[in-house]
């Protein structure tokens, strides 16, 4: 097989596996360049291929270039990020794995696989932005609280304490009780619940309510950004540490002094997890790409959705942090398990949404009330919230009561004893079965994106199904 033919297979797999792939041969000249890498780089494939790298991306400086180190050093890199300017002078921001090609001991080729992180990146900055302003505005605006006592209030964003928990059965009081005691003193906490429970509601009421309550509260969700600029993000990142990195504070050293929520931290990479266990052990934080130690005192309260030891046994979570993040560690009874709590739930939400809505919803009726007892909430409090604001803000004008008509709970989580109701309302109703099927399957799938918080990924999973189709299906049913 030739070298024409072996760049042929090269280029059909980077198709097929939807990479974006560059090949540059023992001379630094391009010898495979595809479709993907040229969108990523805002290029043409013409403009790159049978080139010197170094021409058509003079922008790069050679020591940072990894294809160049690949080469001339025969170092493989693993999801690098690097932002760089391209041939037009154009930002790209990416995850770039590098290998060098070795035959008979001699570098013939280095090769190139990248991912395209500009929207992520720009999130992610973007994130870091707000949260320092925010911690600025809040000191400024408590520094000038007692000149602005005579102004009128202005809306920000909403700050949790125990007062706003609802709920008075005995497990979650109980709860609740372990909860203020751990405001009470500095240690790590570890919050376990199911989704929906209301886990950073119990964390900010720890905060608020606790020693660091005039400190920063700054959250992260660890399932929601890509490891590469997860670590950025917490641990902030130092000029010259990668292609295109800035001086940019973390999230650590912004929350200097308060709070740090880590949420679904098992989601969190193994290797990040070993440097986050280094961080709580030493107390100080290093820049990525940086060299100087930066003390931190900051508090850690982190979350998890499933069993601690669940998560251990699989590998998930590493046994060494949880016990460092899990001083103390508080599980957050489901709604299931706190029904008698249900009717407190609804009324705060009423009073919610008829503000929200400018409605008057006054009450909901024993049939609504029924009904919604004997769910099973698989979203919990989240789900019950979701349930009353739909049906608030679909109430007529002048509607006071809210029945059972108005409250939809739909095929979400409905047990076999439930099938035979949805049977009866399919026979009432008429239609196609491919209609009211489908009719479920939209209800489903709202149902869990509500619990989810939108996010698509989480949601498939839960669903079991591959999150292209789960997109499929959001814009099949306009959701």
């Amino acid at each position: 097989m030739n070298a024409k033919e072996y760049q042929a297979i090269l280029r059909a797999a980077a198709e097929v596996l939807g990479g974006a792939m560059h090949i540059v041969n023992s001379e630094g000249i391009t010898i495979l360049y595809n479709e993907e890498m040229a969108k990523l780089e805002k290029t043409q494939i013409k403009n790159v291929i049978g080139k010197p790298f170094r021409e058509v991306f003079s922008n790069i400086p050679e020591e940072e270039s990894t294809l160049m180190r690949a080469l001339k050093e025969r170092k493989p890199t693993k999801n690098q990020q690097q932002t760089y300017l391209n041939e037009y002078g154009k930002e790209i921001n990416t995850v770039n794995s590098t290998v060098p090609i070795i035959v008979d001991g001699k570098v013939i080729a280095a090769m190139e696989v990248a991912r395209d992180i500009t929207e992520i990146k720009n999130m992610s900055d973007t994130i870091l932005d707000l949260q320092s302003d925010l911690t600025a505005r809040k000191t400024s605006e408590e520094t000038s609280e007692v000149s602005d006592k005579g102004k009128a209030p202005q809306r920000g964003i909403r700050r949790y304490r125990f007062s706003d928990i609802i709920g008075e059965s005995r497990k979650f009081e109980e709860t609740i009780a372990r909860a203020r005691k751990a405001a009470n003193n500095d240690t790590s906490v570890i919050l376990y619940g199911e989704t929906g429970v209301g886990k950073e509601l119990f964390a900010q009421s720890i905060h608020y309510d606790g020693l660091r309550k005039n400190g920063p509260f700054l959250a992260q969700n660890c399932a929601a950004i890509p490891e590469s600029l997860l670590e950025g993000m917490l641990f902030g990142t130092a000029k010259g540490g990668f292609t295109g990195a800035e001086d940019r504070a973390g999230l650590f050293e912004q929350a200097n002094g308060g709070t740090l929520l880590l949420d679904e931290v098992s989601a969190m990479p193994i290797g990040l997890q070993g440097k986050l266990l280094r961080v709580l052990q030493e107390e100080y934080i290093r820049r990525v790409g940086g060299s100087k130690d930066i003390p931190i005192d900051v508090r850690i309260i982190s979350t998890i959705n499933e069993p601690a030891k669940e998560l251990i046994d699989r590998g998930a979570l590493r046994q060494d942090l949880y016990y460092r993040l899990g001083t103390l560690s508080i599980t957050i009874p489901p709604l299931r398990e706190r029904k008698d709590d249900i009717p407190l739930l609804i009324n705060s939400f009423l009073k919610k949404y008829n503000e929200r809505f400018d409605k008057e919803i006054w009450m909901i009726s024993d049939g609504a009330e029924t009904k919604l007892m004997k769910h099973d909430y698989p979203g919990n409090v989240r789900e019950l919230e979701n349930i009353i604001m739909a049906a608030v803000s679909m109430a007529d004008e002048g509607q006071h009561v809210l029945t059972d008509r108005d409250v939809e709970i739909g095929g979400y989580s409905e047990t076999a004893n439930a099938s035979g109701s949805h049977a009866e309302s399919f026979v009432e109703t008429g239609g196609s079965l491919a209609d009211y099927l489908a009719g479920i399957e939209e209800t489903v799938i709202r149902q869990y994106l509500a619990a989810n918080d939108g996010n698509v990924s989480k949601t498939a999973k839960e669903l079991g199904m591959l999150r292209q189709n789960l997109q499929h299906k959001i814009r099949k049913y306009s959701i």
